[in-house]
């Protein structure tokens, strides 16, 4: 085998081995954009109960005095 062929499979291992590492930080990121996304849903609906939960509370009599005071 010549320099010249040696360097050229050489090349395309390096490609090769750079494509397949390519293609799993693809599909980890894809994964963990699930995560992301997941959680965003988690905490938007969170964030509709505590709102909930707030508008609630405003609502509720105002704490008065027992009448034996």
């Amino acid at each position: 085998m010549t320099d010249q062929e040696d360097r050229i499979l050489r090349l395309e291992e390096t490609v090769a081995h750079q494509a397949r590492i390519i293609e799993e930080l693809s599909d980890q990121l894809t994964e963990q954009w699930k995560v992301v996304e997941q959680a965003r849903a988690k905490l938007d609906r969170l964030t509709e109960r505590f709102l909930s939960l707030e508008e609630q509370s405003l609502e509720a009599p105002a704490i008065t005095r027992p009448p034996h005071y």
